[in-house]
């Protein structure tokens, strides 16, 4: 077998509470061994210096539309992985809102297939709750557990019947899965196009107040209290939402949450401009929103932070802000953003942040990645933290431009990614502007 050597780099797998320069030795498509070469041979068939670079578990995002099947004109299974190989990304969790959505073994199968052939990242699929993601008749939950889905989740609807949501979280327990739910009440929250506040009354907008995300979690929480099932709230954006999640793990409910780039950079101010880049759902925020999304991942009231990638094409993303679509991409920004915005600004330290993109979801969702222990598949990020380059979204392996980081100066960037032991990318290599 080949053995490969990650030399002299700063390890840092938050799941061994292990921050130290040292070797890593992957063998096989395993980690082998991390320190001396341990009976391996001196030196690895290939050598990979890391000096200067941190070595890390291969990146998860938690939270990416692929949109195949159906929305191929948007992204592709094999363009939506190989953006994710070019941030620095290993490993996805693909929402279920595709045409047909992921309710069937049959497309959950498709999907899985199709992710095998196009051998970038790794993808794990998020089934629908309901059939059609209609809100009304459960999905066969255990057929499709059995077959691959990591969650549950109607993503892009919320599931607004609270007697459907309870029967949800029944059948997720038996099958010992996490439902996700998309929090917004849709008699509070209908129409909206941006946050309700004084922005949006200055612009004639409908707003989405941060009360109809608020009073989702919260239901939700007591539901899974009720039920005892594992409930992640997904894209929080509201102060009400991390305060409600830090209630509910004060007192021991199986709760987690995560958040987007967008929403701790960006507030609705952006909105100002009308340029849809900054239109997504749930919203930007306020200030007072941003502080507290920083505030609950300083103190670990947010697990995980995830891009939700939602690539639209150039034709749709370019209609009049209020009947554009939401959604903005992320895989290629992500890392970059969390320096510039956490990293450099001392909100988290480097083993923090990374436990946030690697560990912590996998944990979430039950998936065999996130560590660089002796025996696990070896999916490894190397990253540079002092690379200096600016954002171009014409230059994304996506196959969308939907981004609102479009010519920002940022620092860090994947160097190396690495899946099962193989090296599927070394994204930049003769990029460095």
């Amino acid at each position: 077998m080949q053995t490969l050597l990650l030399a002299n780099g700063r390890v840092i797998d938050p799941s061994q509470h292990l921050d130290r320069v040292v070797d890593l030795w992957i063998r096989g498509g395993h980690i082998a061994s991390i320190g001396p070469h341990d009976g391996l041979q001196a030196r690895g068939d290939e050598v990979i210096d890391c000096q200067g670079r941190i070595v890390c578990p291969g990146l998860i995002d938690m939270h990416v539309h692929l949109r195949e099947p159906g929305r191929e004109e948007d992204e592709t299974i094999a363009t939506g992985t190989a953006a994710a190989l070019a941030g620095g990304v290993t490993s996805v969790a693909c929402m279920p809102n595709t045409e047909p959505a992921i309710d069937s073994v049959e497309t959950l199968q498709l999907v899985l297939q199709r992710a095998r052939t196009a051998r970038q990242a790794n993808v794990f699929p998020i089934a629908a709750i309901t059939k059609g993601r209609g809100g009304q008749e459960l999905v066969d939950f255990e057929a499709l557990a059995a077959h691959g889905a990591v969650g549950f989740t109607d993503d892009g609807f919320p599931v607004m019947s609270a007697g459907v949501m309870r029967q949800t979280m029944d059948a997720a327990r038996r099958v010992n899965r996490v439902v996700m739910d998309h929090n917004e009440d849709l008699t509070l929250a209908a129409g909206g196009v941006m946050n309700e506040g004084e922005i949006s009354r200055k612009l004639g907008l409908k707003g989405f107040p941060a009360v109809a995300e608020d009073v989702m979690v919260a239901r939700d929480i007591l539901l899974a209290d009720a039920a005892g099932c594992r409930y992640h709230a997904l894209h929080t954006s509201t102060a009400g939402g991390v305060e409600l999640v830090r209630w509910a793990k004060s007192r021991g409910i199986p709760v987690t949450t995560e958040v987007c780039p967008h929403h701790f950079t960006l507030t609705d101010v952006e909105c100002q401009r009308l340029d849809s880049s900054f239109k997504v759902s749930p919203p930007l925020r306020t200030n007072r929103d941003v502080a507290a999304i920083l505030a609950g991942l300083q103190d670990g009231t947010i697990d995980a932070i995830c891009t939700d990638h939602a690539p639209h094409s150039p034709a749709r993303k370019s209609r009049p802000f209020a009947e554009a679509p939401n959604g903005i991409i992320g895989l290629e920004t992500l890392l970059p953003i969390c320096v510039l915005a956490l990293i450099k600004r001392d909100v988290l330290t480097w083993p923090q942040l990374i436990a946030k993109l690697t560990v912590n979801p996998a944990r979430i969702l039950g998936i065999d990645r996130g560590t660089l222990k002796p025996g696990a598949v070896a999916d490894v990020t190397v990253i540079d933290p002092t690379a200096e380059w600016t954002i171009d979204a014409n230059r994304f392996r996506s196959k969308s431009r939907n981004c609102p980081y479009h010519a920002w100066k940022v620092r860090g960037r994947a160097d190396t990614v690495i899946v099962a032991g193989r090296v599927a990318e070394r994204p930049h290599q003769s990029d460095q502007s």
